[in-house]
């Protein structure tokens, strides 16, 4: 059985020089969180297996149209133990989404209970589902 790796690069943001005075780019390596997405008439909802993440390693932004989750997962070890073997050698997670224009990125909803972050999405006034009054004459 082939074993599948969910991890992907990307160029970091700041260009470091080498002393010669030629600009480097360094790449870093995130994990890729599994992700749910569901819609309803209201919106959308996504959710995000980021365990060992805690609320205040989290980073949840929305630019222009697109959604990004950051988190770096906290690995305790206890006291006076290390670690022989990790699987996990770099608990940094990192996923990006393209949004409609159709939902309201001032409105979002997010929610991280157990490692599962929940997102909600509303659509826009215009976009949800309204009930049309029909007259009789």
């Amino acid at each position: 059985m082939a074993e599948s790796k969910d991890v992907t690069q990307r160029q970091a943001q700041e260009v470091s020089q080498t002393e010669s005075g030629q600009p480097t780019r360094q790449t870093e390596e995130f994990l890729l969180p599994r992700v749910n997405v569901y819609e309803d008439k209201t919106g959308i909802t996504l959710t995000a297996d980021l365990p060992g993440v805690p609320s205040e390693r989290l980073n949840l932004q929305v630019d222009n149209d697109t959604l990004l989750i950051e988190g770096e997962a906290v690995l305790e070890i206890p006291e006076g133990m290390k670690a022989l073997y990790a699987e996990v050698r770099n608990p940094r997670y990192r996923r990006s989404f393209t949004l409609s224009r159709e939902l309201d990125t001032d409105a979002i909803e997010a929610n991280l209970k157990d490692g599962l972050l929940t997102v909600h999405l509303s659509k826009k006034a215009p976009y949800q589902p309204r009930k049309i009054q029909v007259q009789t004459a």
